[in-house]
């Protein structure tokens, strides 16, 4: 009897043990709230999904393999919290499918579908993304994708250890499809360091004719924007003092040969042309107390044109709002958003340059230069 106690015993530990090494969490984060925006389709109000930021949810999991090693996978799904479809031509995990190991020594590979390095360590320090979460804050047509609007197919990622707030990384991107072994690739590299009140970023990001947009290719089928040729790199700082966060962020967006555009942006007349893009962003947030927030951007895009036509499109997007958290996980926010745009802009039928419009991101575009939104929602994260 004693024994068989004690055998019960070990085995209990060693059970306990077993489930104590491998976990899976279930994750998300759910907005909704009322949105106002004029000359957008002549809609005035309307109910708002994400406007701050993405529905989602996901798995993650780990199993601790020993000597520091990990097995870890992620399955993310966007969707529309207004209707329950997906969001981004009904594929199923839209955001982030991938597996691999994880080093405590050596870093960590993954493979699958993930985001690139722009989003990884540049993004953090933007208002949109993962900075504030705002994607009404993001650039035109989230041009340099810092407000992860897509992820790349068929990418191997790798991310170092962080060696004292220093952490680096790089992803390829594989095109799996006929043509050549570069046609339709894509590939990024980036770094970030934060260590006490500074914080530095870089990042870029190159994709080859992700037009060529198929379920083989590594460029991701939700792209706002499709080309022969992309180039995005840029750099930002950051400094905290107190209850207060200033960044400043610098992209630069390069489409040659420009094949199409996603519904709702705004780019008439532009096909085979080339449109080159400078953002220069400066953000900042104040923490009044431990639940009350404050936060304002400014961003101007700087555009031109060239190819058959030449034209130096304009974007200033102004964004001030408040966040009130209600506990730990769930918050009320409310948010206003205002864009002006000037400039020309692609070609019509005619042969005639194009005025640019205003184009706040989640939003149709406006009918003329400028767009003003505004926003009151709930949040909630799990």
């Amino acid at each position: 009897m004693k024994k068989t106690l004690i055998l019960a015993g070990v085995l209990s530990a060693f059970a306990i043990s077993a489930q104590a090494q491998s976990s899976v969490t279930l994750y998300g984060s759910l907005d909704a709230g009322l949105l106002f925006a004029n000359n957008a389709n002549g809609q005035l109000w309307q109910q708002g999904s994400g406007a701050m930021s993405y529905n989602y949810f996901g798995l993650r999991g780990a199993e601790d393999l020993g000597g520091g090693l990990k097995a870890i996978f992620k399955l993310e799904s966007g969707f529309d919290l207004n209707n329950g479809g997906f969001r981004q031509n009904n594929a199923g995990f839209n955001r982030q499918s991938y597996v691999g190991l994880e080093s405590n020594q050596f870093g960590t590979l993954t493979l699958g579908r993930q985001y690139d390095s722009m989003v990884d360590y540049l993004s953090p320090l933007s208002a949109t993304g993962q900075g504030f979460g705002n994607n009404l804050a993001a650039h035109p047509f989230d041009n340099d994708n810092l407000g992860q609007s897509f992820s790349i197919n068929n990418a191997v990622k790798y991310t170092s250890v962080d060696y004292s707030g220093l952490q680096f990384g790089g992803l390829y991107g594989f095109s799996n499809q006929a043509g050549g072994f570069s046609n339709g690739r894509a590939w990024s590299v980036g770094a970030a360091y934060n260590n006490g009140p500074l914080k530095f970023a870089a990042g870029y990001l190159q994709l080859n004719n992700s037009g060529n947009l198929s379920t083989n290719g590594a460029a991701s089928d939700n792209q706002n924007i499709a080309a022969r040729l992309q180039r995005t790199y840029g750099a930002g700082a950051g400094y905290t003092y107190g209850p207060a966060d200033v960044n400043f962020v610098w992209t630069h967006s390069q489409m040659d040969g420009i094949s199409s555009a996603a519904s709702g942006v705004s780019l008439p007349g532009l096909d085979g042309l080339n449109l080159h893009l400078n953002n220069y962003e400066i953000n900042g947030a104040y923490h009044a107390t431990p639940a009350l927030a404050f936060n304002a951007s400014y961003t101007f895009t700087d555009g031109t044109v060239t190819g058959a036509t030449n034209g130096s499109p304009k974007w200033h997007t102004f964004v001030l709002g408040t966040d009130y958290a209600l506990s730990k996980r769930t918050d009320v926010y409310l948010e206003g958003v205002y864009q002006h745009a000037s400039g020309s802009i692609g070609v019509d039928s005619n042969g005639a340059a194009v005025a640019n419009v205003a184009s706040i991101n989640m939003i149709a575009p406006s009918s003329t230069n400028n767009q003003v939104a505004a926003t009151v929602g709930l949040r909630h994260r799990f």
